[in-house]
């Protein structure tokens, strides 16, 4: 059979070009076109960062230029209601798996962090202006779970790997996950130093000044194509790096593009239009060397994105008349909200499948599908059997394939923690089905209860009118399944904050970015030097409640701890912390411009912190708020605790530090709000 998915005759809706004779052939079961004599080549292409606006595909662009997806999606399918997590490492992580990320536990990108977490831990407790608590994402995938390149490679499948990766550095690489190559060999979130040479990447030959990082990678891909045996079927993963931050751009392309803008339209970036020109160019030249090798009727293509479209990032950009403006990256109207929401712009991505001989040419199918469904529709269209004893959330989709539309069970996403994006929601979970579209906010409702957004989707796209009040039956109905997801994928879900204080919250905050636009560095230089403000002064040491400042200026506000490193390692210490480790230390802060900072800890019998270990790493974003949770597996008591600023980090601002056990249990019930205020600083003994 073509599909053991779940569908019904009855189901079954005519795509549009579908010809009566290829559906009569189909129902007539006909088989994978020689598969089992012949093992179809598979070509996975993943686009980072790519929101479903920013291509052809949909009509919604007349700025960008992608003419290589639109020559792809013409040798194949189009899914206008294809679905990922809204960020990227759980998308990734569900693509190689098959499992959602409520179930691995991998909810957000945190897999280049240096700490190894195989679960997702829920915290005891949150920010007192916060309802509930956050869910402390897994950094890794268990390393028993069978993936997709595991599973080709041991079937005979030559593999490779190629661009980023996003889902642990080693022993967690491609190597170790069923791919014989692995290029750049790199474990960062997105390009090391940007996209043009020098790259300086520890394992790539570096490039020629200027070289872009995506043709070098589209150059290595077609390389090893043509360098492969022949006689071996192939998998290969082409995950780019574009259009993910730093953004930049060839010169040219900006130029090109900055001739086409349109001051005042939603998508007005030069440089993020010349990005997605670069992107579109390395799926034109996979494409030449699949045709020049003779093997394009033999290979599956893939084309999706991890999440949707960048729109709480900005850019400096000049017009073709010369005259500067700021813009948001891109857009994703006429959906609601970016990547790192919960909303449909997060979510829905651009998605092609070409299967040779088997879909239609440039059809379009209307099913809905979800990154987790990949896994194994894939392994059903390489007939290749399914791992035994492995959970698969993901749904075959192989018949809409062959031109059928599938009626789809339930589809979930999680997103439990609090963001800083355009149209962010508190932690939540979503489930589509048919064409209603139910959003969880977990204790966000009145009186404790949880909080419901339901939307019509068919009707409303832009997620613009709230139907839960006037249907509180669907509600009840579509919550339904989201209890019983959670119940049988034993998610891990927030809890209500004990520490929550209704006179320090404001929900008019809730959907809106704090602090505007998240600018590069450059940019936020500029704007710093036309400022003349003054020097900062060192706080009282009443308002820093035990901490000392080394190395930088600061001040207490009436929201945070303001840091101004002074050109030397700065750093904040207290000497006065007694916790039993393990110990795990969280803190929400916010950098000019990010980087790597580090917690150092003492431990009770050392008189000095040692010359090597006891020190560990954290990443920090630029020009947003996070809140970063470092685990010290520190078997005595920690008596003395050094938060180290990231270098060249510029301004670094803390609203709150708190110690605690390594599974949430309070540990001396350590905690430091920074915040001058009527009746003082706030500490918790």
């Amino acid at each position: 059979m073509i599909c053991d998915g779940p569908f019904r005759e009855g189901d079954l809706i005519e795509s549009n070009g579908m010809r009566m004779g290829l559906m009569i052939l189909l129902l007539a079961g006909l088989p994978a076109l020689g598969q089992a004599d012949q093992p179809m080549n598979l070509v996975l292409i993943l686009a980072d960062d790519l929101g479903w606006a920013d291509t052809t595909l949909y009509g919604q662009t007349s700025f960008y230029e992608t003419p290589n997806i639109q020559r792809l999606a013409s040798r194949g399918m189009i899914f206008p209601q294809a679905y990922a997590s809204p960020i990227c490492s759980p998308t990734r992580a569900s693509i190689m798996t098959g499992q959602n990320p409520a179930r691995s536990g991998m909810t957000a990108p945190s897999a280049h962090l240096e700490q190894e977490v195989f679960s997702a831990i829920a915290a005891d407790t949150g920010p007192p202006h916060q309802k509930c608590t956050n869910v402390r994402s897994a950094t890794r995938l268990d390393s028993a779970l069978p993936t997709l390149g595991t599973i080709l490679q041991q079937a005979g499948y030559a593999t490779a790997h190629f661009g980023k990766w996003h889902l642990g550095r080693e022993p967690h690489s491609p190597l170790q996950r069923g791919f014989d190559v692995d290029i750049p060999h790199w474990w960062g979130p997105g390009p090391k130093t940007g996209y043009l040479a020098p790259w300086d990447y520890p394992d790539l030959r570096e490039g020629r000044a200027g070289e872009h990082i995506e043709d070098r990678m589209a150059e290595e891909a077609t390389t090893w194509l043509k360098q492969r045996d022949p006689t071996r079927p192939f998998y290969m993963n082409y995950w780019q790096f574009s259009v993910h931050a730093p953004f930049g751009a060839k010169p040219e392309l900006i130029e090109h593009y900055r001739k086409k803008v349109r001051r005042g339209e939603a998508q007005q970036s030069p440089t993020y239009a010349a990005m997605v020109h670069s992107l579109d160019d390395a799926v034109g030249r996979l494409l030449d060397a699949l045709d020049a090798e003779g093997i394009a009727d033999r290979t599956i293509i893939v084309f999706y994105s991890d999440n949707g479209g960048n729109i709480h990032c900005g850019l400096e950009e000049t017009d073709a008349t010369g005259e500067e403006y700021v813009t948001a990256i891109t857009s994703n109207h006429p959906l609601r909200g970016g990547k790192g929401g919960i909303l449909e712009g997060g979510v829905r991505v651009p998605a092609v499948v070409v299967w040779p001989g088997m879909t239609p040419l440039g059809s379009r199918n209307q099913t809905r599908i979800q990154s987790t469904d990949l896994f194994p529709t894939l392994l059903n269209m390489l007939n290749l059997q399914r791992p035994s004893g492995h959970v698969i959330d993901g749904v075959d989709f192989s018949a809409a394939l062959v031109g059928r539309e599938l009626k789809r069970p339930p589809m979930f996403t999680h997103v439990p923690g609090h963001g800083n994006t355009p149209e962010w929601l508190p932690p939540s979970m979503s489930v589509h089905y048919e064409q209603w579209k139910l959003i969880r906010t977990f204790y966000y409702g009145e009186n404790g209860l949880h909080q419901y957004r339901l939307y019509n989707l068919e009707q409303d796209i832009g997620e613009q009118t709230n139907l839960a009040e006037t249907m509180p039956g669907k509600v009840r109905e579509l919550d339904a399944l989201i209890e019983d997801y959670i119940r049988d994928a034993d998610v891990v879900i927030p809890q209500p904050n004990p520490r929550f204080d209704p006179a320090r919250f404001d929900p008019a905050l809730i959907g809106v970015q704090a602090g505007g636009l998240k600018m590069p560095q450059a940019a936020l230089q500029k704007a710093a030097d036309t400022t003349n403000a003054s020097p900062l002064n060192v706080s009282p040491a009443e308002l820093l409640q035990g901490w000392i400042v080394r190395n930088a200026d600061s001040s207490v506000t009436s929201e945070s701890l303001l840091l101004e490193p002074r050109g030397r390692q700065s750093f904040l210490a207290n000497a006065r912390i007694r916790a039993d480790g393990p110990i795990t230390v969280t803190l929400r802060l916010w950098s000019r411009r990010g980087g790597v900072g580090k917690l150092q800890w003492r431990a009770e019998g050392q008189e000095r912190f040692p010359e090597t270990g006891q020190t560990l790493s954290f990443a920090v974003e630029g020009a947003e708020w996070q809140e970063i949770q470092v685990a010290v597996n520190e078997p005595g008591k920690v008596i003395h605790l050094r938060v180290i600023l990231p270098e060249k980090s510029g301004a670094v601002e803390i609203d709150w530090l708190e110690v605690s056990g390594n599974q949430g249990g309070k540990v001396g019930g350590q905690r430091w709000d920074f915040q001058e205020a009527a009746g003082g600083p706030s500490v918790s003994e």
